[in-house]
């Protein structure tokens, strides 16, 4: 009976220091990139300046770093995956948005989670493929996620990873910014690292336009923490306003975006972390929510990630989109419907012109 004890005794110390080194490791190498981080821009030289046009377009869409088909489920919504089948279907991914992205032709495209390298997206650089293959395209990337090695789910581990928000104009990109933004400092801060949002410039024939990608917190629990990230979001909005510029922030911004899509897309109302209405009353003066026919169309840009996406059946919403200038005129608002074979979400595009 000792010697059973005892051996239990060794095991169960043996895993407590495990544990204590592993949460040492995690507290040792988290880290956060500084803020007001300069970015650098990467100009095709070769890139004639776009003719003189009536309307532009932007396009939003986050990736989901290519690894979730339309019958993928991730373990954190409940579903079966941690990581992308293999290292083919990230690149098929990849591909599907890319012929996506050249058919709608936009001018500024606006990409998030982006990987530069993970296990999750089988270390494909992302940011290098889909460059190299949208080269119509001057681009900036800023880093928003860096996460230490995660050992769950203990059977295939999410992993380490790198990640970010990938912006692409047919414009000469004049300068970018990383800002930071709040999170969790507690425990949750590991699971929600270093969100971050790019401010980026250019000129659309001759109006300053200032373009900022953006990808709020998802699964933070904490009122104050999403507010605080659109209370500061919101300081550089306004800032580039009156400056001169016309804004537009476009990108996921984990909130439903319509205010009622559980009742547009007739699914339960169930409020998660990522559909609370998006708290319009925060919104600066001069600033608001284009939504267009969004609600009458009925295309979601979102899938819930639970079980593998059924049309009609899946938990679905808008939480991707724009908020825009006053001196924004926008002529049309869609998302454009392909499935989610590539993503869990679907690429939103705004055409506008500009009224100054």
């Amino acid at each position: 009976m000792k010697k059973l004890f005892k051996g239990l005794l060794i095991v169960i110390s043996f895993i407590l220091l495990i544990a204590i080194c592993y949460i040492s490791y995690l507290f040792l190498d988290y880290k956060r990139l500084p803020d007001n981080l300069a970015l650098e821009v990467v100009n095709q030289t070769k890139l004639a300046t776009p003719e003189s046009k009536n309307h532009y377009q932007v396009t939003s869409f986050n990736i989901g770093y290519a690894a979730y088909p339309d019958d993928y489920s991730f373990f954190i919504d409940g579903g079966k995956y941690s990581r992308a089948y293999d290292k083919q279907t990230v690149l098929n991914n990849l591909d599907g948005i890319i012929s996506n992205l050249k058919a709608l032709d936009s001018d500024i495209i606006m990409l998030q989670e982006v990987d530069t390298k993970g296990h999750r997206s089988k270390n494909v650089q992302e940011v290098d493929y889909l460059a190299t293959n949208l080269n119509q395209y001057h681009y900036v990337f800023g880093q928003n996620y860096d996460s230490s090695y995660l050992f769950y789910p203990i059977t295939q581990p999410i992993g380490a990873a790198t990640s970010g928000l990938l912006s692409l104009s047919k414009y000469p990109i004049e300068k970018s910014t990383r800002y930071t933004l709040p999170i969790e400092t507690d425990i949750n801060k590991f699971f929600d690292l270093d969100r971050a949002f790019t401010v980026s410039e250019t000129t659309l024939d001759g109006h300053p336009l200032t373009f900022i990608n953006v990808h709020l917190s998802a699964f933070t629990k904490d009122k104050n923490i999403l507010e605080n990230q659109i209370k500061r979001l919101s300081s550089f909005m306004t800032q580039a306003y009156k400056d001169g510029n016309s804004v537009i922030v476009a990108g996921d911004f984990n909130h439903d975006m319509l205010g009622n899509s559980p009742e547009v897309f007739n699914t339960d109302r169930l409020v998660r972390t990522w559909t609370h209405p998006f708290p319009e009353d925060l919104l600066p003066e001069h600033f608001s929510i284009p939504k267009g026919n969004l609600a009458s169309d009925k295309v979601p840009s979102v899938r819930s990630n639970g079980e593998p996406y059924e049309p009609g059946k899946s938990f679905v919403s808008i939480v991707d989109g724009f908020i825009v200038s006053d001196d924004i005129v926008v002529e049309d608002l869609s998302v454009h419907n392909i499935d989610f074979k590539y993503s869990d979400h679907q690429p939103i595009t705004l055409t506008f012109n500009i009224s100054k």
